[in-house]
């Protein structure tokens, strides 16, 4: 059985992520290369962006939720 090749992923940064509170509904959204996540906190939907990225090639650092930056209102 072959094994299977791993791609290496491209760092970004998350100057390239944006984050912002949804209107008329509860929760925040992150916009990043053409991926958008929403989730109850800005850390959620950060952490389902990472997911979403990885998926794609791309690579975000991990961040804990105090390390994020504030959302826009």
């Amino acid at each position: 059985m072959a094994k299977k090749q791993v791609k290496p992923l491209k760092k970004l940064s998350t100057r390239d992520v944006q984050f912002f509170r949804i209107a008329n509904r509860k929760g925040y959204a992150t916009i990043c290369k053409n991926h958008m996540t929403e989730g109850r906190t800005v850390y959620q939907a950060y952490s389902r962006l990472v997911k979403a990225c990885k998926r794609s090639g791309f690579e975000l650092p991990i961040k804990k939720a105090p390390q994020l930056p504030a959302c826009k209102k």
